[in-house]
């Protein structure tokens, strides 16, 4: 039984995370100020009791170093998913987005490194190509970030190489690739695009593309990411990396309203606006050196995915 801080766990990602930890009968300690995570989130209906009692639950920021050092207190493994993960709310907040995403993962670095954690994983972004040449993304492209989200994610990048080369924190960077699933909120006007069209199309209203829909996405269901997770703790070769977790395609926002049509059974057009500040126009990761490194290949594909979060987010809508 091993020990675990997944911090931001009430979260989209982190949630998923806490609860395959839980499942294998690890000791989960979630990390979480619940402005965005959600404590419904951690109830995992259907849960035997005797892993639920392996939950424990700090409410608290990660910009405050008193915290990151309480919570880490014990902990052998940190999955770090706290963030203030929107590209459109650090254009319109930059100062509270990079509070959280730099400032909070060097207090969890030192915290980390203090408290003597055997290993830390990074959720780090797809947004730090940015559209800099060449598809499909491998992570020899230099970083081209268009936003201040995706800037404090490569910022963090480096804080995470430095405390494995200067401290001997070992630390994986994983870049995460426009990801959707179970716990996802579809209600905020930062909410990622897989649930917002999934809510129009369950609900009969229009959605909203910015731009033309012709910008493609390699999208990720959240098992997959999980399951990337969970390899990087174990990989031998992994410390000090940073790698690519996604499902090594794409898909046109237009090819993604067709398919959800079709998956919905719903005949809603969309409503085509101009494209936002900081969206990147294509994203298609390369996954070769995950697979390499982590023995990584994909869980569960893109059609599969969009079935299971379509059922997913019908019984949130009907409760």
């Amino acid at each position: 039984m091993a020990s675990f801080l997944v911090t931001g766990g009430a979260g989209f990602i982190g949630s998923n995370i806490a609860k395959t930890l839980l499942n294998q009968g690890d000791n989960v300690r979630v990390l979480d100020n619940f402005s965005t995570g959600k404590r419904e989130n951690l109830k995992f209906a259907g849960m035997p009791p005797d892993l639920m009692a392996n939950l424990e639950t700090v409410e608290g920021d990660i910009t405050d170093l008193a915290t990151c050092c309480k919570a880490m207190d014990g902990v052998q493994y940190v999955f770090h998913q706290a963030a203030i993960p929107s590209v459109p709310k650090s254009v319109a907040h930059p100062i509270e987005s990079n509070q959280a995403n730099i400032d909070g993962t060097l207090n969890l670095l030192v915290a980390a490194r203090d408290a003597g954690v055997k290993r830390l994983i990074f959720s780090s972004s797809s947004s730090v190509y940015g559209n800099a040449p060449g598809f499909p993304r491998n992570e020899t492209i230099f970083p081209d970030p268009l936003s201040p989200y995706a800037v404090q994610k490569l910022t963090a990048e480096h804080y995470l190489r430095i405390f494995y080369e200067l401290y001997g924190l070992e630390t994986v960077s994983l870049r995460y690739f426009n990801v959707f699933g179970p716990h996802q909120d579809p209600d905020s006007e930062y909410s990622a695009v897989i649930p917002l069209f999934v809510k129009a199309f369950l609900t009969g209203t229009q959605p909203t593309v910015y731009g033309d829909g012709e910008q493609s996405r390699d999208f990720t269901y959240v098992d997959n990411v999980v399951y990337g997770n969970l390899l990087a703790i174990e990989a031998e070769d992994a410390p000090g990396k940073v790698m690519n977790l996604a499902c090594g395609g794409r898909l046109t926002l237009n090819q993604l309203l067709a398919l959800l049509r079709k998956i919905t059974g719903s005949d809603v057009k969309a409503i085509y606006t101009d494209p936002r500040p900081g969206d990147v126009r294509d994203s298609w990761a390369d996954i070769t050196v995950s697979e390499q490194v982590l023995n990584y290949e994909t869980q569960v594909s893109l059609e599969e995915g969009l079935r299971k979060a379509v059922d997913y987010f019908r019984i949130v809508f009907q409760s």
